[in-house]
Order: structure tokens, then C-alpha cells, then sequence
């Protein structure tokens, strides 16, 4: 021992014979130069308490039904108080920690001489002698700590370090009662197995809660407090022998202080140690739902309403212990990923995802997609991309939404004047070579790209009004009703409805817009389509209905609606759309209820859609590979158990909406949309699509092996090619001819 260490030790036996005596008489240590009045100043001369920052806590999502499906924390740690810890658990950490805990005002003389004749011997810290309010100082010191250097402060086992702890910890008296000093140290200190606190630990350790402790349960705890690592149960068998032995003391010395009777602590000591470790995850690769828990985290850092800056923003979700209720819906949620876990398998290249939204509020109802989340390719290839979302949102690039764009088209020609029945007579491709000019009245015609309707979803050509050609997804069709009544108001129709790219850039206002040629995610599309469905009143998706901080302080989130379109125009959107289930793309797969909804296919099968709603429900699906849509087509592809020559949006993402949708609403009375004003969009007029009609009805057509219903005779088609080319509207003539 050197002299230094000697003269300090000494010194501060003589501070503690001081305050045992009142400061008087204590006598000059030889050397040290320290008198009896200095050592008694050093103990009645105190600083403040510490100063102790909030606690870091969990912070919990909870769904619409109040159970938790993700948690994020910095510590592992619930806050709760005194009263609701188990009176055997308080007995048992005061019997082990400090049993004169309720006698000594904040420093256990006895033990501290004791601890400092051994360690004066020792020549360094041996023995602890620690109060527990000395231990609980420590811990605040260690949990305000900003650096690693303060840390290794905190902990430093020098006998300056404990004599400043002492005095703190006096300080620390007077400021509090003694029940509150033990509620505070229950709260902070580490039992081991990432569990910060006595909640945490009796949750980590026996799937209970400290209000439920049994004696060995509360003994067990009692004994990791000291060496939580080295008795940290998750990690193997001699860990757990280590954590019984330290039971088996603390029930020893229990029945030593006659706090529970040696025979109770002799059956305590013979049984196990009945561990029933539960996983705390934290993050959202580890959350059921994790997607959903993926949109509210970036919404939790990435908006200024739940704070200044991103770091004020992440401590508070990591360390503020707040509960955040959800919009999700348990039901909804579990239809989700049913409807697509029947479909697509995990370990699929090929990826399936569902966003749903309640119309009228934006509230987000489920967020679900066949890919697990998280590094690694235990169980299949993963992701840490937000299939679901937009890239603001932790998403990636997004699919083409295909067809789902013709809906805009269509809600602008209602819009514009348009009925049902209006429509013309359209040919099997067209090079939008004229007519297209962008919002800023600029042309975008594009003469080298020859646009063809798809073999999937529609017909060759022919005449078609609003309905049939909604209906079959024809896409001349569409290009040419874009053009009659604007691309950029089509545009602005898109963007009323919420629509923006995936990757946050600006749309593509390119006559394939209708088409869908821009990359969406699906819970844009959703929450688009649940706008038709609230008769054109637009609501941003929200996730949070409610965060409620560790005082019980409430923040409510509103619903952020705007009208988008009028409710006539969206009521005549949604009786087209309904045609799709029973006369068009859709037809045979029927969702028990009204419902509405448009089908994507795109070019080259790069990826396929179906977005929909019901009158108390919107949702859409998207489908596409994960490697890479335009490198991976869907086409000649295994998903799940099906084979697939060319994947479409009604043979895969339509049956998933449809189940999904159909056991979301299982238990909610079908409603019906609002009936369109049948004075201002019904009747109309397509030329020749009447006499077809009528042609069909009478049997006079006749039908080559060629020929479909809705198509004309190939001949005539090459004549309107032949047409299109005389008039400069083709670049070269029709095969034949």
C-alpha cells in the first residue's frame, strides 16, 4: 500500500470517526494534515443532490386493441412505483444491499468501517460497504453520463470516487423519504439479461410483473443485482448456477434478519430457480408487425411534431418511455398477411404487399408484405426496405402502378362533362405522337414509342364508352381519353388524390401517365383510392392516433382530410368501378359486398396491382420481384405453390385483396356506395359500340377462331390501321398490306 493511499484511507476513517462524534475531538492524522473541523466539513458542508435526468424507459406500440407489437429503448426499462413492487422483493434487496437501510441516514457507518479496514489492508477497493443510497448515487451518476470517459467515472473504484459518492448520497437523504430513495434504486438498477429495473426484470426473468414476485422469484432478483453479468441467465447453465447460489444467499440472510422463517427459506432453497426467461425485442425486425412498426418509427423521427431535431426526436422515441397507440387494426392486420402468406411464400423473389386505410380518416388499418424485415437470410432472403411504404418512410423505389393510374383519367372526364355511356372507337395501338403537353404547357409527345393495348387485361381496338373500357382495361382507349380532356389535368386529379412517386421525385406527366408508368407503393395507392371511397374527401395516412409520455400527458393525432374531388364525381367513379368486379378484369371473384377496384398489369409484366375499396375499407397490392422489376419480369415464375405463365393484376394481387378485404370486414354489415346522379353522368354515346352491341345480342356476328367479345373482326382493324397510317397518325402500315 503506498503512503498516499495509506494517508487518504486513514484520512477518511478519521472524516467517519468525525461525524460519529459529532466533528468534536477528532484527532490530526500524522502527515495528512487533515483536522477534525475538515473532515467533519466534508460531511456537513454538502453539495447538491445529483442531478437526475428522466430515466430511459420503453417506449411501447400498442394496436387499436392495446396490445403491444413493438417496443424500441436504449435500456430495457418500465418505471413503476413502490407500491407496486411486491413487499417480499423490497425485504429481499434491503436484506441483501443494505439491511440497515431504514436505520442510517444514507451511510452505513458500520459497514463503511468495515469495508475500509479491508480495504486499507488491501491497499485498493476490496469490499463494497455500500449503502443503497450511496448505490443508487452511483447509478445516477453512470445514467447521466454523456461520454464513455464520465462512465468509467462514475465507476472508478478510488476512494475519492466514494467519498464524493458519500456525500452525495447524504445530500441525497435529506431531499427524499426512504420509500422514495428504494423506489428509485427498484427503478435503476441492472439485474442482468438487458433488464434495467424491477418491472423489466420480473417480466425478463419469470414472464410476471413486480406486483406478482414470489419469494424465490424476489430472492433471484435480489442476487443478480450485484453481479449481473456474471449471473445473467440468457447466456448458459453455469450462469444459472451462479444466479442460484446468489438466491440461495439472499434467502439465508433473509431468515438471518428473521425477516421469513428458516424453514421458508429452507423450501425456497430446494426448489428450482423457475425461470421463465421471456424475449424483450426491441426495434422492428423484431416486431409482429414490421412493417407498420417500420412507417412509425421514420414518422417518429423523421416529423418535426414530435420534435425540433432528429436527436431530440430519437431520444424521445428511444428513451422516453411513451406509449404510442395506432391505428392498426388486429383484425386487418391478421387478414393481411394471411391473404398473402397463402400466396407468396418468405423465401419467394417475388414479393407481395398490402397497405389498407379507412376512408374518411386516413387512419392506417394494416401493413403487411411476404418478405421478412431484417440483415441476414436465416429463413429466406430479407429485407430492410419498407415494401409498403414510401421511401419518406423507409421505402425504396416503388413499382409502376400500371393500369390503377386509368382511374384518374377516368375521374377527370366525369369531372369534365363525361357519362357513362360516352366513349369512340379506338384502334389496336397508337404512337402519341401529338396532342400531350405537360403542367407547364410544355409538349411531350413522344413519335418513336408505339403503345399497344394489353393481351391480359383488354381488347384489340374497337369502340368503347367510359364503362367498357374502364372495365377492360383498355389501353388506347385510356391514352385517348388523356388526351381529350388533358394529361396535365389528369395530373392534377392524381395529385388532388394524394398521388406521389415512391422515390419522392415529381411525377412523370408523360402520355403514358394514365398507363401508370410512375413507381407508387401501396400504401399511396390506398390511401388514393380511399379518397373515391369517402366521396373525394382526401386524408393523409396516419399511424398515430395517440403518444402518451411517462406522466400520462395525451397528444392526439387528427385526421388531415381536404376535398379532393366533388362527391358526385367520385360517386360516378366508384358505379364504373364497381362494373370491374362483375363485367370486367375481375369477374368471378366476388368480395361479398359492394366493392370497387381497378386492376395493373404492366409492361412486359414488370409488376401487377389491384387497388379497391369498400364503402368502410381501401386497400391495394402490388406484386413484383424483389431483385429488380425491370431485370425480373413476372413472367414463367413459381410463387408459392402456383405456377404463373404471366402474372397479372387479377390472378394474384386481386385474390389477395379479395380475401383480405373480405376477413377485415367478416364481422361489419356490407354498405352500399351512394348512387350516382344518373342526370348528369348517365346515358351517352359511343359510336358503334350500340350496333355491336346489338349485333352481338342477335347472334349475326360472325366469330372467327380469333375473335373475343368486345374485339372486331381483324379485318377492320387492319383498315383503321391502314387509316392511321395514311393519315401520318402511324409510322408504318398494318401487317398485309
Amino acid at each position: 500500500m503506498t503512503d498516499r493511499t495509506s494517508i487518504a484511507t486513514l484520512g477518511l476513517v478519521g472524516a467517519l470517526g468525525g461525524v460519529l462524534v459529532a466533528a468534536l475531538a477528532a484527532p490530526v492524522v500524522a502527515g495528512a494534515g487533515l483536522a477534525a473541523k475538515g473532515a467533519a466539513d466534508t460531511f456537513t458542508h454538502l453539495p447538491p443532490p445529483p442531478r437526475e435526468e428522466p430515466l430511459s424507459e420503453v417506449t411501447r406500440l400498442v394496436d387499436t386493441s392495446g396490445r403491444t407489437f413493438a417496443q424500441f429503448y436504449q435500456a430495457n426499462r418500465t418505471a413503476v412505483r413502490l407500491s407496486q413492487v411486491a413487499p417480499v422483493m423490497r425485504r429481499a434487496i434491503v436484506a441483501i444491499e443494505d439491511s440497515r437501510f431504514y436505520e442510517h441516514g444514507g451511510m452505513d457507518v458500520i459497514g463503511t468501517l468495515r469495508a475500509l479496514i479491508a480495504n486499507t489492508r488491501a491497499g485498493a477497493i476490496r469490499q463494497g460497504g455500500s449503502s443503497l443510497t450511496q448505490q443508487l448515487v452511483k447509478n445516477i451518476l453512470v445514467e447521466n453520463a454523456q461520454t464513455d470517459q464520465e462512465r468509467d467515472r462514475a465507476r472508478a473504484p478510488s476512494i475519492s470516487r466514494k467519498v464524493h459518492e458519500l456525500r452525495l448520497a447524504l445530500a441525497l437523504e435529506r431531499k427524499y423519504r426512504k420509500d422514495e430513495i428504494l423506489e428509485k434504486y427498484l427503478n435503476i438498477a441492472y439485474f442482468g439479461a438487458g433488464a434495467h429495473g424491477v418491472e423489466a426484470a420480473a417480466r425478463r426473468f419469470f414472464s410476471t410483473t413486480a406486483a406478482e414476485l414470489t419469494l424465490s422469484e424476489a430472492a433471484t432478483l435480489a442476487g443478480a443485482v450485484r453481479t449481473p453479468y456474471s449471473t445473467d441467465p440468457s447466456i448458459g447453465r453455469s450462469h444459472r448456477a451462479r444466479l442460484k447460489e446468489r438466491r440461495d444467499l439472499v434467502l439465508d440472510r433473509m431468515a438471518g434478519l428473521k425477516l421469513i422463517p428458516k424453514e421458508r427459506a429452507a423450501a425456497a432453497k430446494a426448489g428450482p430457480l423457475g425461470l421463465r426467461l421471456r424475449p424483450e425485442p426491441g426495434g422492428c425486425s423484431q416486431s409482429e408487425h414490421p412493417y407498420f412498426c417500420l412507417y412509425v418509427q421514420r414518422e417518429l423521427l423523421t416529423n418535426e411534431a414530435f420534435g425540433s431535431t432528429a436527436a431530440v426526436r430519437r431520444a424521445r422515441m428511444e428513451r422516453g418511455g411513451l406509449v404510442i397507440r395506432t391505428s392498426l387494426s388486429p383484425r386487418a392486420q391478421k387478414a393481411a398477411e394471411r391473404a398473402i402468406r397463402e400466396r407468396v411464400d418468405p423465401a419467394d423473389t417475388e414479393v407481395a404487399a398490402e397497405a389498407m386505410v379507412e376512408p374518411g380518416s386516413g387512419w392506417i388499418r394494416a401493413m403487411a408484405a411476404s418478405k421478412k424485415v431484417g440483415p441476414g437470410k436465416k429463413g429466406g432472403p430479407r429485407t430492410t426496405y419498407n415494401l409498403v411504404a414510401d421511401a419518406r418512410h423507409g421505402g425504396g423505389q416503388g413499382l409502376q402502378a400500371g393500369s390503377t393510374f386509368k382511374v384518374f383519367t377516368l375521374a377527370t372526364a366525369l369531372r369534365e362533362g363525361w357519362r357513362f355511356g360516352d366513349g369512340f372507337d379506338t384502334p389496336g395501338s397508337l404512337v402519341p405522337s401529338s396532342g400531350y403537353r405537360d403542367c407547364a404547357g410544355r409538349p411531350v409527345n413522344d413519335p418513336s414509342t408505339e403503345v399497344y393495348n394489353a393481351s391480359g387485361e383488354g381488347s384489340d381496338g374497337g369502340p368503347h364508352s367510359l364503362e367498357t373500357g374502364t372495365w377492360k382495361s383498355v389501353n388506347i382507349f385510356y391514352m385517348m381519353l388523356e388526351r381529350k380532356v388533358g394529361l396535365c389535368d389528369v395530373v392534377k386529379t392524381a395529385r388532388r388524390l394524394g398521388i406521389t412517386r415512391a422515390d419522392g421525385r415529381p411525377l412523370r406527366e408523360v402520355p403514358t401517365f394514365t398507363l401508370g408508368v410512375n413507381e407508387m407503393d401501396p400504401l399511396t395507392v390506398a390511401a388514393s383510392f380511399a379518397a373515391l371511397a369517402a366521396r373525394g374527401r382526401y386524408c393523409r395516412p396516419l399511424a398515430i392516433v395517440e403518444i402518451v409520455d411517462r406522466n400520462d400527458r395525451r397528444t392526439g393525432m387528427r385526421p388531415n382530410c381536404r376535398r379532393a374531388i366533388a362527391p358526385e364525381v367520385a360517386d360516378a367513379v366508384s358505379h364504373v368501378l364497381t362494373g370491374v368486379f362483375d363485367k370486367g378484369t375481375m369477374r368471378g371473384q366476388d368480395p361479398g359486398r359492394p366493392a370497387a377496384g381497378k386492376t395493373g398489369t404492366n409492361n412486359g409484366y414488370t409488376s401487377a396491382w389491384f387497388a379497391g375499396y369498400t364503402p368502410q375499407l381501401a386497400a391495394a397490392v402490388s406484386v413484383g420481384d424483389i431483385r429488380g422489376s425491370y431485370r425480373y419480369p413476372l413472367r414463367d415464375v413459381r410463387i408459392g405453390d402456383q405456377y404463373y405463365g404471366s402474372v397479372q393484376g387479377a390472378s394474384l394481387p386481386g385474390p389477395i385483396w379479395v380475401e383480405s378485404i373480405r376477413q377485415a370486414l367478416r364481422d361489419e354489415e356490407p354498405r352500399r356506395f351512394h348512387r350516382p346522379d344518373m342526370d348528369r353522368f348517365g346515358g351517352g354515346h359511343t359510336p358503334g359500340l350500340e350496333e355491336e352491341r346489338d349485333e352481338e345480342e342477335n347472334g349475326t356476328r360472325a366469330r372467327g377462331r380469333h375473335d373475343r367479345p368486345g374485339r372486331h373482326h381483324p379485318i377492320s382493324r387492319r383498315h383503321r390501321q391502314l387509316m392511321q397510317w395514311l393519315l401520318g397518325e402511324r409510322r408504318r402500315p398494318p401487317r398485309g398490306w
